[in-house]
């Protein structure tokens, strides 16, 4: 189990918040499937945002899973504060801190990853966004600005100290973003300097690879990214793995196929028929590309231009599929 303030998750495997792919209707996939812990997709600490589109749709709650985790993201201390307690009046249960982002988009205004580089206003933006709000605050980060600069142990503790309930440790630096290796040799230093819960998070893609990565660092949790990218069962094996030590066979193809179609039918009615079906595109693709003989079939999906044709074309493909495992049995 896993302990963040005053909230016990039913596992220690967290799905990572992830802009573009988390919004509600993938949150609440993965944590029927098994997810202990989702995060929302970031949302910015800019007050004059707030009434933008995207804004908005990111900061829908409803029919959220317990506990609700927000993460913002910004660099002024006291719009974070001010963002803390206005998530907090939505509903929010958690907030997460946005430290470990690598986008230029984010890091050119000084934000996300960007902040590792600066101790002293990290210290200031974690001291005011904890005194803000009587709920827990979370902080994702990386190991450091640079190779040269792997600063994340300073960091953890500055978090430490500032009330962080629970830190997620990305084992890249914002220079790498998502190229090279991950290292987890940080994570372990970190896991062993502070006190508060540590997850590891970084190329965790399967139930074996995250119980060798709990075993290397004594995290006591995981944080799984882009490997849950059409896989929204993954989060559920691998705690199951980790509960059991027995591997969990993946959904059949019949299951995937349902769960794809929920997913899809999920996304138009969030988003609606016009940019429902537009972000039904990417997680379709993401599905098939689990599939490399299914990869081809991406072009013909992404032609569609009714939500009612990609929810046809889905059941088409569905028993299609189900016809030739019925001949191949």
């Amino acid at each position: 189990m896993l302990q963040i303030g005053p909230y016990t998750l039913s596992n220690p495997v967290a799905l990572a918040p992830m802009a573009g792919v988390t919004d509600l209707p993938f949150r609440r996939l993965c944590a029927r499937l098994g997810a202990g812990l989702v995060v929302s997709e970031m949302v910015t600490s800019n007050p004059d945002l707030r009434d933008s589109n995207k804004t908005r749709q990111r900061l829908r709650h409803d029919g959220e899973v317990w506990p609700r985790s927000v993460q913002i993201a910004g660099s002024d201390p006291q719009q974070m504060a001010e963002a803390a307690r206005y998530n907090a009046a939505l509903g929010a249960e958690i907030i997460d801190i946005n430290m470990g982002c690598p986008a230029k988009k984010v890091c050119r205004k000084a934000a996300g990853s960007a902040l590792l580089a600066d101790e002293a206003l990290v210290r200031d933006i974690l001291v005011a966004t904890v005194a803000a709000v009587d709920i827990p605050v979370t902080l994702k980060i990386r190991t450091g600005p640079s190779p040269e600069q792997r600063n994340g142990v300073s960091i953890a503790r500055i978090a430490e100290d500032a009330g962080i309930a629970a830190l997620a440790v990305h084992g890249r630096t914002r220079a790498c973003a998502f190229k090279g290796e991950v290292e987890y040799d940080t994570i372990a230093a970190i896991v062993e300097a502070v006190n508060i819960p540590v997850l590891a998070n970084g190329e965790i893609d399967s139930p074996q690879r995250a119980a060798a990565v709990l075993a290397h660092t004594g995290a006591a949790g995981v944080m799984i990214g882009r490997a849950a990218q059409g896989r929204p069962w993954l989060c559920g094996q691998v705690a199951a793995y980790l509960a059991t030590g027995h591997l969990p066979a993946d959904p059949s193809l019949s299951q995937q196929f349902a769960l794809l179609r929920e997913h899809t039918l999920g996304l138009h009615a969030f988003y609606g028929d016009f940019m429902g079906l537009r972000i039904a595109r990417k997680h379709v693709g993401w599905y098939l590309q689990q599939h490399g003989q299914l990869a081809p079939w991406r072009r013909a999906f992404n032609a569609l231009e009714c939500a009612s044709e990609q929810l046809q074309w889905i059941d088409r493909l569905a028993a299609d599929l189900t016809e030739r495992e019925d001949k191949a049995a």
